[in-house]
């Protein structure tokens, strides 16, 4: 999709598509949207899951569609019937949702994003990521992650990849992830964990991040607290993609690699990475390929700049 807005890397800022399903304002980072379609013909999948509206087939490729007043538990709006499909793309795959009306695009700072509190926000179950207040409304930002996850488990971290490597050796060389899902953080650390890594600094953005690295820093310490930076994109406060920049502007900081892992891994934002200094750049389910990335810079002696 062409918003016609081009964002300069590392500014910490990030466009919201605003959307109204069931009367109530969304959004959703525009990083994540290929293109808006008008309500296209939709084939049901027989036995498939209640939020699951069915399939379309926009040029040869076959799209399922997500019903996100199923998912989000809301009356449908009488006066505001469904009339556009959002086509998304992350975590490498393709998925479409149903919504009533799309109301425009958004410049905004992370900064600017609340992430709401553990009262409307369950660890486990939530799917608000944070809240943005324009004029007189609030803007929801959905986790279009776990809404698919929920109903697609098997989109989630490949696990799995960690069962098959076996056992390890124990390795205590340290690693700074930031990463602002709950349950992603615990996933992470158990899987980082159980193929030996022990030696983990888990902080929930990019803010919390540097401010570590910050406080290494001071101490002379950064060798001996942050060997390896693993960080999302999509964060509260700071993302990551600021974070590379301050990291990679510092002298004292800029020889540390740094992994982007993200659901948000497209050609586009590959692009962004590189640009900004990313070492290397996965997609988020696949946690397999992250521990050999951190096998491959632990055995070069991660200092590969």
């Amino acid at each position: 999709m062409d918003t016609n807005i081009l964002l300069e890397s590392g500014t910490n800022e990030l466009e919201v598509l605003e959307f109204i399903v069931g009367g109530n304002h969304y959004g959703i980072n525009v990083a994540k949207v290929k293109e808006i379609l008008p309500l296209a013909e939709i084939t049901p999948v027989p036995n498939s899951h209640p939020s699951i509206e069915g399939i379309f087939m926009p040029r040869d490729i076959i799209i399922t569609v997500i019903n996100l007043v199923n998912v989000l538990g809301i009356a449908e709006d009488p006066d505001n019937p469904a009339s556009m499909l959002i086509v998304t793309n992350f975590n490498s795959l393709n998925i479409a949702f149903i919504v009533n009306q799309v109301v425009g695009i958004h410049r905004v700072s992370w900064e600017d994003i609340v992430k709401p509190d553990s009262t409307v926000n369950t660890p486990g179950s939530a799917i608000a990521t944070g809240i943005i207040k324009r004029l007189d409304k609030l803007v929801i930002i959905l986790d279009f992650e776990k809404i698919v996850e929920d109903i697609c488990p098997e989109t989630s971290l490949k696990m799995h990849q960690i069962e098959e490597l076996g056992e390890r050796d124990r390795n205590n060389v340290p690693i700074l992830i930031a990463e602002d899902s709950p349950l992603l953080t615990k996933l992470i650390h158990d899987a980082l964990t159980k193929a030996g890594y022990v030696n983990l600094t888990m902080k929930a953005n990019g803010q919390e991040a540097w401010d570590r690295l910050m406080e290494l820093k001071r101490t002379n310490g950064v060798d001996y607290g942050a060997k390896i930076l693993i960080t999302d994109i999509e964060m509260p406060m700071m993302d990551g993609h600021r974070l590379i920049k301050l990291v990679r502007e510092d002298n004292a900081l800029c020889h540390i690699p740094i992994v982007v892992f993200s659901s948000l891994i497209n050609d586009d934002m590959r692009r962004k990475g590189e640009k900004l200094g990313a070492d290397r750049q996965i997609s988020k389910p696949e946690i397999g390929q992250l521990v050999s990335i951190i096998d491959e810079l632990v055995a070069n002696g991660t200092d590969n700049r």
